[in-house]
């Protein structure tokens, strides 16, 4: 027993370690995500880099970060501006309807007399009604303001995050092989049972980005196509939105279906019910059959399963979680599966011949 005191003693500051430094990098547990799935991604791009420059790691890598750089950041950043731009605009206009509000209520004042006719005999007086208006006016004003001060904040933390995270990149992809041989070294598993985990991570990270990604982008521009078709303002920023909204299961419908009931009450039937249709039959469509063939057909997942890990992942994780759930989903396939291989039963053929017959 005193033998394997300092044992279990080692093994608690080891442990007690561990959460000490999980704890410590945990804010930043986004961006040494995203480092992973694109060093994942990546890998092999760097690779071929690296073999046609006399296998400089560093340069290698550096390169691979300029041109995943040119590949994703810097078209994001083009439609981050366009996106900008058109929501501007909207803005603007929402200004302008407020403001000719504000004169159509000022000339029904003077036609017909509200201060001294219908409105007087309800005890409401005309100034009453301006300093109303005057207040909406000003709340939806500081509201806007509000909202562009978090968006200016969340923008600065998106660039740090990017920049952490290219910076973290960079060394996954340089010495990846390295920090890999050595995770599973210290990890008290056969290598087989290793090397299973470890394709199956990646696996399913590239089936699970890549999948969803494809359906997200084809929703978006189907959407957009749609609503610019049918003459709705700012349609490729509605796209965009589509595109981030379709990472949730149904979430497309979250910009149509409003839209659709919008263009219904406006007395433009036709319209509306094309946009019905198109969100219903096309993408809703692409979104419950596509999506889970796309992600379960290289996960080795069942569509239900696909759908309950990306609900509860994105429900714990938030946006990250739709590559998080379908993740710990195979993870916990895959740890029951060797469990079954290891200590369960030997398999047997279910014999479903009845006696008697």
């Amino acid at each position: 027993m005193k033998k394997l005191v300092p044992q279990y003693f080692f093994l608690l500051l080891v442990v007690l370690v561990t959460l000490a430094f999980f704890r410590l990098i945990g804010a930043f547990f986004i961006s040494v995500f995203w480092a992973t799935i694109l060093a994942i991604l990546f890998t092999g791009r760097y690779e071929k880099i690296k073999s046609r420059i006399t296998n400089n790691p560093s340069l290698a890598s550096g390169l691979t970060l300029v041109y995943l750089f040119i590949l994703v950041v810097a078209p994001l950043t083009a439609v981050s501006v366009a996106v900008v731009s058109q929501a501007s605009a909207i803005v603007e206009t929402i200004n302008e309807e407020n403001i000719a509000i504000k004169d159509k209520v000022a000339n029904l004042q003077e036609q017909v007399a509200i201060e001294n006719n219908a409105f007087a005999k309800l005890g409401i007086s005309a100034q009453q009604i301006k300093d109303k208006i005057s207040e909406l006016y000003a709340n939806g004003t500081h509201a806007i303001a509000t909202y562009a001060i978090r968006l200016s904040q969340n923008v600065f933390g998106l660039l740090f995050s990017l920049v952490l995270t290219f910076y973290i990149l960079f060394f996954f992809l340089r010495d990846g092989k390295l920090l890999i041989n050595e995770l599973l070294w210290v990890f008290p598993m056969h290598d087989k049972e290793e090397r299973e985990l470890l394709s199956r991570f990646e696996s399913v990270a590239r089936a699970t980005v890549k999948g969803s990604l494809m359906v997200a982008f084809i929703q978006g521009v189907i959407g957009g196509l749609a609503f610019g078709v049918l003459g709705i303002h700012a349609a490729f920023l509605w796209g965009v939105l589509m595109i981030i909204a379709s990472l949730l299961p149904f979430g497309c419908a979250l910009v149509w279906a409003p839209w659709a009931i919008v263009l219904m009450l406006e007395g433009r039937i036709g319209q509306g019910v094309i946009l019905a249709v198109v969100g219903v039959g096309v993408i809703g469509v692409i979104d419950n059959f596509l999506r889970p063939r796309l992600v379960g057909k290289d996960t080795k997942l069942p569509d239900y399963l696909v759908l309950l890990s990306t609900l509860g992942g994105l429900a714990w994780f938030g946006i990250t979680g739709f590559v998080i759930g379908p993740m710990i989903a195979a993870l916990f396939v895959t740890f029951w599966q060797m469990m079954g291989k290891e200590y369960g039963n030997p398999r047997q053929e279910p014999n479903f011949k009845q006696e008697g017959r």
